[in-house]
């Protein structure tokens, strides 16, 4: 399912037109990213989905053409939890 058929979707869901979904769809990735962006808070939506965002240490890799050790810096990551109500659903349950 691409991000249009998710909003058509949702509009039909909602009982919403599509422009008011993808509104309501922009702004809760926007929402999302700017609370993972700070990383003092994760967002949850209980039963369903975790964002989150974790810090990754510095660590030493390898160059795979030259074999020659390399340094990746320590940086952040995003981090996306499945809840228990999406967990089940995969399952088929």
């Amino acid at each position: 399912m691409n991000r249009s058929e998710l909003v058509a979707a949702l509009a039909e869901r909602a009982e919403v037109t599509r422009k008011d979904a993808d509104a309501v769809l922009a702004a809760f990735a926007e929402v999302v990213g700017e609370v993972v962006a700070k990383g003092d808070e994760k967002v949850t939506i209980p039963g369903f989905l975790t964002f989150e965002r974790t810090h990754r240490a510095a660590r030493t890799a390898r160059n795979p053409q030259t074999g020659d050790p390399i340094q990746i810096p320590a940086g952040y990551s995003a981090k996306v939890s499945a809840g228990s109500k999406l967990k089940e659903a995969a399952k088929g349950a």
